[in-house]
């Protein structure tokens, strides 16, 4: 039997620039204080008297936060289970690689969520003075008022649910990089929709969605670089020596 030939070199990849864009947009985040327009934005969302009108709208709350959920957590399982099965299958045997990929990245991007939250201690906007509510906001940096109900909303974590998708990009950009494309647009799509039905019930600020959009692409990016990855091997000493004619041991 012939041995298996190696897999093709990875498309190339600009990871310095592509690393950098959402290191200096976390950086930004920091430096200007996004609290003026993310009030400005929830501001439209909130009624007066009445709160948040959206927060129990059937649609934002069942379809897009809980069946949305369930939906993507059954495609990971789904992932795991052709994972296992291509120890087995020969059609899937190929697909090992993309696929401990997609289950290693997208199971990150949204494990990381939850710990975050719980160091960050950030409030709603529902749970806010400003909204309603009786919590006073801080700044992500600043230090938290005395409160015995510590916020657990930055990021944003159902946003992540949608923008840990982002794997599939880099899961099949060697192998299908049209539908590549295309998943990553509608991960982008779906991740923004979400969050978007988030910040419409006052669960998050437009900021918090965005640290996790951050967060979720370079996760995604940094392992897609150290386990799917695979660099052109630039030929060796010998094989240059014979490409251009100088026999083997000349030095």
């Amino acid at each position: 039997m012939r041995p298996a030939a190696d897999p093709p070199p990875s498309r190339p990849f600009a990871f310095g620039f592509w690393l950098a864009l959402p290191l200096a947009a976390m950086g930004l985040l920091l430096l200007v204080d996004p609290a003026p327009l993310d009030f400005w934005i929830t501001g439209h969302f909130h009624v007066p008297g009445s709160g948040f009108v959206a927060r129990d709208n059937y649609w934002l709350e069942t379809v897009l936060h809980d069946r949305a959920k369930t939906l993507v957590i059954v495609f990971v399982l789904a992932l795991g289970v052709a994972l296992a099965a291509s120890a087995r299958l020969a059609a899937l045997r190929s697909w090992r690689g993309p696929l401990a990929y997609a289950l290693l990245a997208i199971t990150l991007s949204t494990a990381v969520v939850p710990p975050l939250k719980v160091v960050s201690a950030v409030q709603c906007p529902w749970d806010l003075s400003d909204f309603g509510g009786s919590e006073t906001f801080s700044p992500l940096l600043a230090p938290r008022p005395p409160t015995e109900h510590p916020g657990r909303c930055w990021p944003g974590g159902h946003a992540a649910t949608g923008f840990s998708l982002i794997a599939l990009f880099f899961a099949l950009r060697d192998r299908r990089p049209r539908l590549a494309r295309g998943l990553l647009a509608g991960a982008l799509a779906f991740g923004s929709l979400l969050a978007a039905g988030r910040m419409m019930q006052g669960a998050h600020f437009l900021s918090h969605n965005l640290w996790t959009l951050l967060l979720d692409w370079s996760i995604c990016l940094l392992v897609y670089r150290f386990t799917l990855y695979r660099p052109a091997r630039l030929p060796s000493a010998a094989h240059r020596r014979r490409a251009i004619g100088i026999p083997a041991g000349t030095s």
